[in-house]
């Protein structure tokens, strides 16, 4: 397993109950590949540095974790294709 970390902004006009089920339905994609959460960082609302798809703000989640390839390739896989998350990021720390 590597150690990943995982960065999303999800869109800002979404209400705290879709958040919350958006984060979790997210988180559960990962365990369900076999990735370990070591950490799931809600940030909160945020400023965007730039404008992205009309937004000026957007609800920031950082996740930390240790997971095989294919766990974040079907994380990757499903933001794309979600209207909810705006921009994602998947990093291995240290490279």
């Amino acid at each position: 397993m590597r150690k990943y970390e995982i960065m999303y902004i999800i869109r800002p006009d979404l209400d705290e109950e879709g958040r919350k089920a958006l984060i979790e339905r997210f988180n559960t994609v990962l365990t369900d590949q076999g990735a370990e959460l070591e950490k799931v960082d809600e940030m909160g609302m945020r400023r965007l540095a730039y404008e992205i798809d009309d937004y000026r703000e957007g609800y920031y989640v950082v996740i930390e974790t240790n997971s095989e390839p294919n766990a974040i390739q079907e994380f990757d896989r499903l933001a794309k294709i979600s209207d909810d998350i705006i921009r994602f990021m998947a990093i291995r720390p240290g490279e």
